[in-house]
């Protein structure tokens, strides 16, 4: 058998009619859209901050820019470090990194920025961002094994 161009050498990989290998899995891809997830994840620390301002009777105007960066620019870098572009509904590794930044990041950006921090505020502000921003990521979770177990059906 003759081999590379019609030489004696051996063919390689890469050579011109060296049989190529067929990946037998499918390429990877985005399963949720990024911009409904990321606007989810903005809802999420929007509803936060308004919540959190209406309640103590803040001026909402004065408050909002305020309080709302530390949390959203934490958010931000979760997003960034996490990658979250490439499966942003996923709840493990994703969701929580995103959702662990965003707590952690915003309560210490909140406290250099001469914000303050209580201890309760801190509770309010774990608890709140795991229900809405897991939550929904838990919903689209459930819908996906919904729909994969209809379509096996």
């Amino acid at each position: 058998m003759r081999g590379f161009a019609g030489s004696d050498l051996p063919a390689r990989a890469g050579d011109p009619g060296y049989p190529r290998r067929v990946s037998t899995t499918a390429p990877a891809s985005r399963t949720a859209p990024v911009w409904p997830a990321l606007v989810a994840d903005v809802v999420a620390v929007v509803a936060f901050t308004l919540i959190g301002i209406a309640s103590h009777d803040g001026s909402l105007i004065a408050a909002f820019g305020r309080v709302v960066w530390p949390f959203a620019l934490a958010a931000a870098i979760g997003w960034a470090w996490t990658r979250a572009w490439h499966d942003p509904a996923r709840v493990w590794p994703t969701g929580v990194m995103i959702w662990f930044t965003t707590v952690i990041g915003g309560l210490v950006l909140r406290g250099v920025s001469g914000q303050g921090l209580a201890w309760s505020f801190a509770l309010v502000t774990t608890i709140f961002l795991a229900i809405t921003m897991l939550g929904w990521r838990g919903l689209v979770a459930a819908l996906r094994r919904a729909q994969a177990s209809a379509a096996q059906d």
